[in-house]
């Protein structure tokens, strides 16, 4: 975590990064007091303090009445789902994926590259899914899912932020090293769809087809997620669907433009 002080941005203003940087310490502790906050951002107490008055003030954050800690707010909650909803990727992938869902009877999902990560924009569950799913996370780092590796192959840039970030391990099946990432991207592009089978958490297992864009890269990934017993068969079909679902996008975004 960046300290305040390294918040420098050409043409921007320092408080409103600290800001920022104060929100992010919440990615993962759920509530932090004064002195934590103060502590991750490498601010005085009386500046974190400031900071977290300021946007609770706006219901950003909120304070709770039984520990005196503070924790997110649901004005973000709000803001979060109107930036979804005003998605035009998202929105125009909505029905193939409701489709996709029916026919695969996986679980679906909608992803970007953001930096070294997935993001998932949209989530359709069914309870198979959802069975073998350990922690749902919007956010993975690109080479644990198959969405990052079907984006990354399309996508030099996601890929280089791969590599400078490193390849953390989540279990022994997980990519660990430049060289195999490089080889599973290759692997992607000669058949033009990725898989991932217990390399985020074990028995999970999900396929990914990339959607691209008129020049050929990667805008993002459409998957289907279950057991990796569950991959094992109909694999051909599931590929098949995952395949046409991203194509039939790809085509969808580009009707767009040609319309802009």
């Amino acid at each position: 975590m960046a300290g305040v002080g390294d918040a420098d941005v050409e043409g921007g203003l320092k408080s409103v990064a600290a800001a920022l940087d104060l929100l992010d310490c919440f990615a993962v502790d759920e509530e932090l007091g004064v002195s934590e906050v103060a502590r991750r951002l490498g601010v005085a107490k009386s500046t974190a303090h400031r900071l977290l008055t300021t946007l609770a003030s706006r219901a950003v954050i909120e304070q709770s009445q039984a520990t005196g800690k503070y924790r997110l707010g649901l004005h973000l909650f709000e803001l979060g789902e109107l930036a979804l909803a005003r998605i035009e990727l998202r929105r125009r992938a909505m029905t193939l994926l409701e489709e996709l869902r029916e026919l695969s009877g996986w679980t679906v999902h909608l992803s970007i590259a953001q930096g070294a990560d997935t993001l998932f924009l949209e989530r359709l569950p069914t309870l198979r899914g959802m069975q073998v799913l350990e922690e749902y996370r919007r956010r993975w780092p690109l080479h644990t899912t198959s969405s990052g590796k079907a984006i990354c192959a399309y996508d030099p840039e996601a890929e280089r932020a791969r590599i400078a970030a490193g390849f953390p391990v989540f279990t022994p099946k997980t990519i660990h090293s430049e060289q195999q990432w490089r080889a599973e991207l290759a692997k992607v592009r000669r058949q033009g769809y990725a898989t991932s089978d217990g390399e985020l958490m074990m028995r999970l297992a999900s396929v990914a087809a990339p959607v691209l864009g008129r020049h050929g890269i990667s805008m993002a990934a459409i998957s289907i997620q279950g057991s990796s017993a569950d991959l094992g068969q109909n694999h051909d079909r599931q590929v098949r669907l995952v395949v046409a679902a991203a194509r039939r996008l790809s085509k969808l975004m580009a009707q767009r433009s040609t319309d802009d």
